[in-house]
């Protein structure tokens, strides 16, 4: 993926995040209004944990909606200024603070209706301690996966030396480095993600008796397959080729360099090889991201494995005289 792609890759990624936040936030109290007082409590006591404070049902959907609304605008303004998508797709710390903020924001949402549930009056609203507490746990732990994510290793390829073929001079150590991610797999995976969110959201507030398994569970696990299979990085030296899958770099697969018999790069389609992601077909194992060049090693066992990765040359290249170097 290019620079230009990486930059509207985070610029749709943060529009996306943004949009599906703030339906929820601004739906939640519409969907239960029909068990809900004509004002919501929404601030409670400190020292006695009673309600002290109300709203009109609209506003305590638009209120926390504001508030999501201008952290997105200046996050992006923020990215923009930062000229984001030089490195990774969308920094570190744009991640965090979007993954906490939206955390933050529909958890206590959700805490405030399920405390005013089939109450008659604000007044007699629950105490949401217990939840806001449980949700800033969360929230943190959100912000801190979102990071780890947006920090994960470099986005582009880097180039070990020039040629087809290459001949690595003695003494020196030459390194290969390519990534590649699919946008339409990282929208499917952020789709599903919001779907269990707003899933969680709906259990937590009390307006389902399902449990957070099934209500969540077949969307989370449909996030988690999909996201790790959305981007790829191959790294190949003097070890051999590793192949890292997911903004985790995990699942990782590893060949030493002696095991591999032959490397090339070869064009391939989705059509050829069944489709988009982790792939089994005719021509062996394939992750597929996108169409065009992969590089395809052969092991001694006789299998293939591909990965559409950019500068698939340059890395088949290197794997084939470091596998002359590992015989000699």
């Amino acid at each position: 993926m290019t620079d230009r792609g990486r930059k509207s890759a985070a610029v749709w990624g943060v529009a996306g995040w943004g949009l599906g936040v703030l339906a929820l936030l601004v739906a939640l109290p519409p969907a239960a209004s029909g068990r809900l007082p004509d004002r919501l409590a929404t601030h409670w006591d400190a020292g006695s944990g009673r309600p002290d404070g109300s709203m009109p049902l609209w506003a305590a959907g638009l209120f926390p909606a504001l508030i999501w609304a201008v952290l997105v605008v200046v996050v992006a303004v923020a990215m923009r200024r930062a000229g984001a998508g030089a490195g990774s797709a969308i920094p570190g710390w744009a991640a965090a603070g979007l993954g906490f903020g939206a955390v933050m924001l529909v958890g206590v949402q959700a805490s405030i209706v399920r405390a005013n549930l089939d109450r008659a009056d604000w007044h007699e609203a629950d105490s949401v301690t217990g939840w806001v507490v449980g949700t800033l746990v969360v929230a943190v732990m959100g912000g801190a996966i979102c990071a780890l994510a947006a920090f994960r290793g470099p986005a582009g390829p880097r180039k070990a030396a020039q040629g087809p073929a290459m001949a690595i001079p003695a003494g020196q150590r030459l390194v290969w480095l390519s990534r590649t991610s699919n946008p339409w797999l990282h929208a499917i995976s952020a789709v599903t993600g919001l779907l269990a969110i707003a899933a969680v959201v709906t259990v937590a507030a009390g307006l389902t008796d399902l449990p957070f398994v099934l209500a969540a569970g077949p969307f989370a696990l449909a996030c988690v397959l999909v996201l790790g299979c959305s981007s790829v990085q191959a790294r190949v030296s003097e070890q051999g080729l590793e192949v890292a899958l997911g903004p985790f770099g995990w699942p990782m697969r590893r060949w030493a360099a002696d095991d591999i018999t032959a490397a090339r790069a070869e064009d391939r389609t989705p059509a050829q090889v069944g489709g988009w992601g982790y792939r089994l077909s005719g021509l062996g194992t394939t992750v597929m991201l996108r169409s065009g060049q992969c590089l395809v090693i052969r092991s001694k066992n006789g299998k293939e494995f591909a990965v559409s990765v950019d500068d698939a040359e340059r890395g088949a290249a290197l794997l084939n005289s470091l596998g002359v170097r590992h015989a000699e």
